[in-house]
């Protein structure tokens, strides 16, 4: 397993995977719009890359209860990355600009008429939250080195035959994350971490993960 580092030389690697990676933007118009940020942080500020992670409140309308990524719907002339970070502040009072834009990955369509877009942001060494009471029921930081585990992924029969559902286990959480958000964050780590063009848009959800 590989020993990474947060450093200067980790944010030019993730931005040179994701500059060329062709990416796939979803034209449907009966999905709608929205966008998750996935945030590069300095994991106890001892030099350890790491993501962040959010499980939702339980009183939330949609996806209650479930690990996600910050984010959500586009709002009225918003840009991907503009919601994306909008969204991060609000969820987690961590306002970046523009230019902490790594890059993005694939649109990931969802049972629920979503097609997400993931966008990738990097916070810097001074990296303090304050997650939304409303929102946010608990954060988690995944290391790198769970992302680069070959354990993930993990992948349970679908609804449809060829189209399993992608879940990952990370120490980290304790539980099995489902997609939509396993499949975004092992598309990451797919793309940005080992420099790879790999596809997550097949993998289903489970049933609880389509409301």
């Amino acid at each position: 397993m590989r020993a990474f580092e947060f450093n200067d030389g980790l944010r030019r690697s993730v931005r040179a995977n994701l500059r060329q990676f062709p990416w796939s933007e979803i034209g449907d118009a009966g999905l709608r719009r929205a966008a998750v940020a996935i945030v590069i942080t300095d994991y106890g500020d001892a030099g350890i890359p790491a993501i962040f992670l959010t499980r939702r409140r339980q009183r939330l309308g949609q996806h209650s209860g479930q690990y996600a990524l910050p984010g959500g719907k586009l709002d009225q002339g918003e840009t991907v990355y503009q919601a994306a970070l909008r969204e991060l502040d609000e969820e987690l009072g961590l306002a970046l600009a523009g230019d902490r834009i790594l890059g993005r990955l694939d649109d990931y369509p969802t049972r629920s008429k979503f097609r997400i877009t993931p966008v990738v942001v990097w916070a810097g060494e001074d990296c303090r939250i304050t997650p939304s009471a409303d929102e946010v029921a608990e954060v988690y930081c995944i290391p790198f080195s769970e992302l680069d585990s070959d354990a993930i992924p993990v992948f349970e029969p679908g609804m449809e035959e060829g189209r399993p559902v992608l879940c990952s286990e990370f120490p980290a959480l304790g539980h099995r994350m489902y997609s939509p958000t396993a499949a975004i964050v092992y598309q990451f780590r797919e793309v940005a971490i080992r420099g790879r063009s790999t596809r997550v848009h097949h993998y289903d959800q489970p049933r609880f993960a389509w409301q």
